[in-house]
């Protein structure tokens, strides 16, 4: 009759109650005698009341632990049972049922995941904190020649110092190794990202094969540098052909008179001089470029050196009448790890390329001034001016070597300024203000 637990913990509470009463009922009439047997009988209702109480909540325990250890396979009865049980029952298989759902749509997405995560083009290593590869998609294990890949350790087989700089990565860092296979040697960008999970910090480093990019843009380079170069000689080359026709038709004609010959050799030959010497100074402009020395780098003032260059300057900017203001914060003086003939030969340029581009007698304005873009990082030194933007056809090809639009100008300024801030592991870019201003930085 009392097979449901729930019949039981009804009866049981019952008896508890009668017995209660009838022990208290004995006490206060001093029959001690029945007053034990009651006590008796509450122990007894307790006891099975604990039972009960176990045996209704053995389910709750039971979904819990099968739960923690992912095992989805049970069912609760919801026959034979009290209504209540029923109801509990059914709630317990229900969320069971929500469970089963949310893992099933887990193991999609994962899956999904990992179907994308095989087909890019990028390689993708996961990694954590102790060199363990969590995960490396089959472009990755390709770029590296594995067939698994389960430890940073193996990238020694590659090259003995990529275990240790692939260890030293950290979130932002992007740079350029170099892997070698049996078929290829390959340019690899690696960028990084970070991930914190219950298990650990995860590091995801993408690895992306930029050769091909980086060989076009050094065959467009080498195009635009040999249009330039092939344009300057031409230019400097045909006027001398020119003369030379046009001399030897006038000396193989028979009625050219000595004099007439001698006035028309001696303006030749100072068209070819003129541009005999053009073109040697072009060809000095390309040895300047091409011996740019190794920086050697030593700690000196970034201050001093702008004051030496304003100095350098001041003739040319009083007589444009151009309104020059030096912009340094006032707390620290900026100390810069360089090579400072190099780094100031560069600031001399953008300083005097300022004051040609503003106009003069117009109110011109250039702006020196300098920042860091990070506490831990080097300093920035902007040069700004008020001249006339750069026209956007030209722009592309500021620095390009021999590239120039002044008369006089040899084209190799910009070009070697960039150059020298790559040789100290900075660049020199272009940019233009807020306030329609063009800007030149050397970021360190």
């Amino acid at each position: 009759m009392f097979k449901s637990i729930q019949y039981r913990l009804y009866l049981y509470t019952a008896l508890l109650v009668a017995a209660v009463a009838c022990t208290a009922f004995f006490v206060i009439a001093a029959k001690y005698l029945y007053a034990a047997s009651g006590i008796m009988s509450i122990i007894f209702c307790f006891s099975k009341l604990g039972k009960c109480y176990k045996r209704y909540n053995q389910n709750f325990n039971f979904l819990l632990n099968a739960l923690e250890n992912g095992d989805y396979s049970f069912h609760f009865s919801e026959t034979k049972l009290s209504l209540r049980e029923k109801e509990m029952n059914r709630m317990m298989n229900r969320i069971k049922d929500i469970l089963i759902k949310a893992r099933n749509e887990v193991i999609e997405n994962e899956n999904f995941l990992s179907l994308i995560l095989e087909n890019v083009s990028t390689g993708i290593i996961i990694i954590n904190d102790r060199g363990i590869v969590q995960r490396a998609n089959q472009t990755a294990l390709n770029m590296l020649g594995f067939s698994v890949f389960s430890h940073i350790d193996q990238l020694q087989t590659v090259n003995e110092t990529y275990p240790r700089l692939f260890h030293r990565l950290k979130a932002g860092d992007n740079i350029q190794i170099t892997l070698t296979t049996e078929r290829e040697e390959m340019q690899i960008s690696l960028q990084t990202s970070q991930l914190m999970l219950k298990r650990g910090l995860m590091r995801i480093i993408s690895m992306n094969n930029i050769g091909n990019e980086l060989e076009m843009k050094e065959i467009e380079s080498w195009v635009r540098l040999i249009r330039v170069m092939t344009h300057e000689i031409m230019n400097s080359v045909a006027p001398i052909t020119s003369l030379s026709e046009t001399m030897l038709s006038r000396y193989r004609h028979p009625t050219a008179s000595a004099k007439y010959l001698k006035q028309n050799t001696l303006e030749a030959f100072e068209t070819i001089n003129t541009t005999a010497s053009g073109l040697s100074s072009f060809v000095e402009s390309y040895r300047k470029f091409t011996a740019v020395p190794k920086p050697k780098k030593q700690n000196f003032s970034l201050n001093a050196l702008v004051e030496k260059t304003v100095k350098l300057h001041e003739t040319a900017i009083r007589k444009k009448n151009i309104d020059l203001t030096v912009s340094f914060p006032d707390s620290e003086p900026f100390i810069l790890f360089a090579d400072e003939n190099l780094v100031s030969q560069t600031l001399i340029n953008l300083v005097k390329n300022a004051i040609e581009a503003v106009e003069p007698d117009k109110g011109g304005r250039i702006i020196l001034s300098a920042g860091r873009q990070a506490p831990d990082r080097p300093c920035c030194v902007h040069v700004a001016n008020s001249g006339n933007p750069i026209p956007p056809d030209i722009l592309p090809h500021i620095f390009i070597p021999f590239f120039t639009t002044k008369p006089s100008g040899s084209g190799v300024g910009l070009s070697v300024s960039r150059y020298i801030m790559r040789l100290h592991g900075g660049k020199l870019q272009h940019s233009v203000s807020g306030d329609g201003m063009t800007v030149f930085s050397m970021i360190f």
